[in-house]
């Protein structure tokens, strides 16, 4: 006998529905506008029922190939490639940028003095679950992007500073984590996502829309 509705993981039926969300918009069955509407009910209701009603009509259901897609897009990228272990970036009266499908080291460390200092790991490929940001900034801006997948701690403290972690730190326990240590004085240091999940799961779809139309 099947496990009634309310009685599994929200989340799981949250995700099927979500999935297959994706797949009908992706064959032409709804349009944008339908989709990310219901979309966005999805992600919002905390009902079981609810959520599955909005893909009561909806006849088509993701395959093993869209699966394997899904897996490559969200999962963080790992490599066995042979790289640094460190990096050290240094930003004195300039700026310093890291970000496209950048090597991760297991160490970075940034100084930065009356300048600009900007990791962006959302395409980034990680080497190393485990990686830290040593962060020395005096009078500097430091700007750093986390994608949702990826679990983040901070025990930077600042002196007549801003800093703000505005990234979630709930990510599957074998997503990288990140941990950023040092100070900040007289300066910022700002942590946050840059594209949010729906963001992420809307592009996903267009992508995989343009893919299906192009092998009409």
């Amino acid at each position: 006998m099947p496990v009634i509705l309310e009685d599994r993981p929200i989340e799981q039926v949250r995700e099927e529905t979500i999935d297959q969300l994706i797949y009908n918009y992706s064959h032409g069955v709804i349009s944008a506008q339908a989709f990310e509407r219901r979309l966005d009910q999805a992600m919002n209701s905390e009902s079981h029922q609810e959520i599955v009603d909005l893909v009561a009509d909806l006849t088509l259901k993701a395959d093993q190939n869209y699966s394997q897609k899904k897996e490559h897009q969200f999962t963080p990228s790992y490599t066995n490639a042979a790289g640094e272990d460190t990096l050290q970036l240094q930003s004195i009266l300039g700026s310093v940028e890291r970000s496209g499908q950048w090597l991760v080291p297991k160490t970075i460390t940034v100084n930065n003095v009356l300048g600009e200092a900007v990791l962006d790991f959302s395409d980034a490929v990680f080497q190393h679950q485990d990686v830290t940001i040593k962060l020395h900034c005096i009078l500097g801006s430091n700007q750093i992007y986390i994608p949702e997948n990826i679990n983040v701690i901070c025990t930077s403290y600042g002196i007549i500073s801003s800093i703000e972690n505005k990234a979630p730190s709930m990510a599957h326990r074998q997503a990288p984590v990140i941990t950023i240590e040092g100070k900040v004085v007289l300066g910022s240091l700002n942590i946050e996502v840059k594209r949010t999940i729906k963001e992420k799961f809307v592009a996903f779809a267009n992508n995989l829309k343009a893919a299906f139309n192009g092998d009409k």
